[in-house]
């Protein structure tokens, strides 16, 4: 089971600075996200910087998040090839 998030930066240029409950830190870029319908209002850098623990993973608003496992398994990508596990509440 992926830990939970327990922090979040932004770090600038679309980058995140996360820490896990495990003790664990990743640096991931959601640049090769953004182009995603559900990500698309994040190319705003005001809504970008919202970005917020909740409920274990980083969220934009309460419709916006990324899952846990994915920013925990994913190593840095730099093209289109990223796929994104997001979640679209209704």
């Amino acid at each position: 089971m992926t830990p939970d998030v327990t922090n979040v930066v932004v770090v600038g240029n679309f980058e995140l600075l996360v820490s896990f409950a495990d003790g664990a830190r990743r640096r991931f870029s959601m640049r090769p996200y953004l182009e995603y319908p559900v990500y698309q209002a994040l190319k705003e850098p005001g809504k970008f910087k919202l970005a917020h623990v909740l409920n274990g993973t980083v969220a934009w608003s309460d419709d916006i998040d990324i899952s846990p496992d994915t920013l925990y398994l994913e190593k840095q990508t730099s093209g289109n090839d990223a796929q994104p596990c997001a979640r679209q509440l209704p």
